[in-house]
């Protein structure tokens, strides 16, 4: 006897319920959560405002921080961007090029070199120009070490000239020698065309210049040439007049401080600053400047807002609260910075912070979720993300009712 319709149906009802009981309510009950939802709170992400480093307005300038390797680290620069003529900066690289090429020992003041009729004649020809000198004699003798502080102290274009022929044959020579020097060393900017730096076409930038001139700190025969580590002089050493001395009774030893007509002011100096109760060296450079009554205030300037620019930053405030986050079923907690973040910005510009947040879909209060970051110059700092608050499971009455979000959260788990 075949079942009545009644009874199918019955049948079928039945088997339905039988299922939804048996696959429906586990799948609800076990299956994955959809996961938090993550609101950022923009006015907390904004950049910090660091101290900025003040540098003038007239001509190129930069400063930099000498690190332990002896290398600039540019801080800051202004108008800087393409090649201006250098001035008497030149100077440094016609000294480092020639101590690369033939280094002097500790303890030695180098070879002799003998003062030719075309050195004394370059000496006059400078003297009737106006242009820096220091005197010779045909036929003197001067150690290497001498020539070289003359050429770096007494900034004397003879010397240049002098030091440039003995050490390379010729100033032609010199010139390819030096540009070569400069491309290997990574010198994108400055190309010389003398030792002098008198003619126009000496050119650089005031960053590459404090990169010259943390070099020159870093080498052992040049650096203790502007620390007044030399010691006494030898009776045979010569007296060398520091015409290049300028603005040193606010500690600051200039390196290179010159005026033509093409480059204006060029000065190049160092002078050191406390970075978290450690002495640092810091360098700087400024070109094009017209006179000094601009170039005076925009060196001390600059020092002292490098001082003030090592002032350590609050980056990331503990316990400030970068976002929050919120589950489907209306469980809040909010995105605290764990710990707080200092540094010494030297008025690098801060970016954004920027927050990452582990996907998750229920966490206990205190757990570290993410992480909060902020770009400063070539730096990043760094906080870990946690709840203020718990995300919990929503139960069971709200898994069976809400089935398409939990099926969402299965196929998305499985993608």
């Amino acid at each position: 006897m075949s079942p009545s319709p009644g009874r199918v149906v019955g049948i079928a009802v039945g088997a339905l319920a039988i299922l939804a009981v048996g696959v429906y309510g586990p799948a609800m009950l076990l299956g994955p959560l959809p996961e938090v939802a993550v609101r950022i709170d923009q006015a907390s992400a904004a950049a910090p405002e660091p101290a900025a480093v003040a540098l003038p307005e007239d001509g190129a300038s930069a400063v930099a921080l000498v690190d332990e390797e002896g290398e600039a680290e540019l801080v800051a620069s202004a108008a800087d961007e393409e090649a201006a003529p250098i001035g008497g900066a030149a100077k440094l690289v016609t000294a480092l090029v020639t101590v690369d090429s033939l280094p002097l020992e500790a303890d030695s003041d180098g070879p002799a070199i003998r003062i030719a009729a075309a050195d004394y004649s370059s000496y006059l020809a400078y003297q009737r120009e106006g242009s820096r000198v220091l005197q010779v004699s045909p036929g003197e003798s001067w150690t290497e070490r001498d020539v070289l502080r003359a050429v770096l102290l007494a900034s004397s274009n003879n010397h240049a000239d002098t030091l440039a022929a003995w050490a390379f044959g010729s100033v032609d020579n010199y010139v390819r020698e030096a540009n070569a020097w400069l491309e290997e060393h990574g010198f994108e900017q400055v190309r010389v065309a003398d030792a002098t730096g008198l003619s126009g076409e000496n050119v650089g930038t005031a960053g590459e210049l404090t990169r010259l001139a943390a070099m020159v700190l870093a080498d052992p025969t040049l650096g203790p040439m502007f620390e007044g580590d030399e010691g006494p002089l030898a009776a045979d050493q010569r007296r060398i007049p520091d015409v290049i001395a300028h603005l040193d009774g606010d500690d600051i030893r200039a390196m290179s401080r010159s005026y033509t007509d093409e480059a204006a002011l060029s000065f190049v100096f160092t002078s050191t600053i406390t970075v978290a109760d450690e002495a640092r060296r810091m360098v700087g450079a400024m070109t094009g400047v017209d006179d000094y009554e601009t170039l005076d205030p925009a060196v001390l300037a600059a020092v002292e807002s490098m001082q003030a620019a090592s002032e350590p930053v609050e980056i990331i405030a503990a316990g400030a609260v970068y976002g929050e986050v919120e589950s489907a079923w209306g469980d809040r907690a909010r995105l605290v910075a764990s710990t707080g973040r200092t540094d010494a910005a030297f008025g690098a510009a801060a970016d954004d912070a920027s927050v990452d947040v582990e996907p998750f879909t229920t966490a206990s209060a205190g757990r570290q979720v993410g992480t909060v970051t902020v770009r400063l110059g070539a730096r990043d700092v760094s906080s870990a993300l946690e709840l203020d608050g718990a995300i919990r499971d929503p139960g069971p009455i709200w898994r069976l009712t809400h089935p398409g979000l939990l099926i969402d959260a299965f196929l998305a788990g499985n993608a």
